[in-house]
């Protein structure tokens, strides 16, 4: 199965970048390039193992997608329940560990693509594009976690609610 990869330092510590790149609403609005929209489902209020989110990308595709791991702030893990008709099967992981007096934030996407017969092909394609999104969502994440306005912002939205209760 194809997998992408993005890695960052960052000037924060793994908490607040784990807490961080678990926000919603407008916030996370205002740093994802990626999404155009999310929310979760089933009546939950936070993210957490076998929470699902309803993700809707700036490229129009849809996701359901439920939390295999939620261990703060280590790692979070995500697997695709529905999405777009061309993958067989979506998994994301975001990993952060603590690292010279910052974090490091590595990302991970694995994939597969259908149908079949065209699977080789559409997987090359679909490492292009995804490691060309993952990249510029990482780097996004990155520039988010150093703003010292951001990160005001998003200590102030912590004083009031836990990450995922962001409007």
């Amino acid at each position: 199965m194809p997998q992408v990869r993005a890695e960052r330092f960052i000037r924060i510590d793994p908490d607040v970048a784990f807490a961080f790149s678990q926000t919603t609403g407008r916030f996370r609005l205002g740093w994802d390039p990626f999404i155009s929209e999310q929310h979760f489902l089933d009546g939950a209020a936070t993210a957490g193992k076998g929470v699902r989110t309803r993700t809707r990308s700036r490229l129009g595709l849809t996701m359901v997608s439920e939390y295999v791991s939620y261990a703060p702030p280590r790692n979070v893990g995500m697997t695709m329940v529905s999405g777009p008709w061309f993958f067989e099967n979506f998994g994301g992981g975001w990993r952060f560990t603590a690292d010279d007096g910052g974090t490091r934030a590595v990302w991970k996407y694995t994939f597969s693509c259908r149908p079949a017969l065209l699977r080789s092909g559409m997987e090359r394609i679909g490492a292009w594009l995804l490691g060309r999104e993952i990249e510029k969502r990482i780097e996004a994440f990155a520039r988010a976690c150093e703003s010292p306005a951001l990160v005001a912002e998003f200590g102030r939205l912590e004083a009031g609610d836990a990450p995922g209760k962001q409007e």
